[in-house]
């Protein structure tokens, strides 16, 4: 769905969207959407600016991704609100180096006559996705010396400690 600033000029454009798995590409991310994603709000142009837009909404959707851990599948629900400004991208002044404040931290920027929804909801769905990815609080992961899942199948391998050629060093201060 295209947000259009001509028609922000003339009323708030309101939106209700449902995106099914493959419509927005995620593939970059190492996440498939595995619900549809849906999306509801409202696109306005805001008075006594330079073209900002505030884009004010609600997005929900079920993704996958491989555990961190165990390399299984771990699930994620997302259910959020979001409330984004955008500012037209020729009201970026280009200098070498220049010192934004917070509030100037959480601006985005559009080029054109507006803004692709899908990009929009795409990116926001990337910035809410955990850093790090697992199926569970409680993940054993894999065994570093067989290859096991733990969650699957114990095994009774024993990680034996590196060789620490460093120890000789310790010593030393030690002494």
């Amino acid at each position: 769905m295209f947000l259009s600033v001509k028609e922000m000029e003339v009323r708030k454009v309101r939106f209700e969207e449902t995106f099914q798995p493959g419509e927005i590409d995620f593939s970059s991310d190492a996440v498939t959407q595995s619900g549809p994603l849906r999306a509801e709000g409202v696109a306005e142009l805001l008075a006594n600016t330079d073209g900002e837009i505030r884009i004010k909404g609600r997005l929900s959707v079920t993704l996958e991704a491989e555990c961190d851990r165990c390399l299984g599948r771990a699930q994620f629900h997302l259910d959020t609100g979001f409330d984004l400004f955008y500012r037209p991208s020729e009201t970026l002044v280009v200098e070498p180096e220049v010192a934004i404040d917070e509030g100037e931290a959480e601006i985005g920027f559009y080029a054109g006559l507006g803004m692709e929804l899908e990009d929009i909801l795409r990116e926001q769905v990337v910035l809410l996705l955990p850093l790090q990815r697992v199926c569970s609080a409680d993940c054993k992961g894999i065994c570093p010396v067989c290859g096991r899942n733990r969650n699957e199948t114990s095994c009774n391998c024993r990680v034996e400690p590196a060789n620490d050629r460093w120890n000789a060093l310790r010593e030393i201060s030690r002494g």
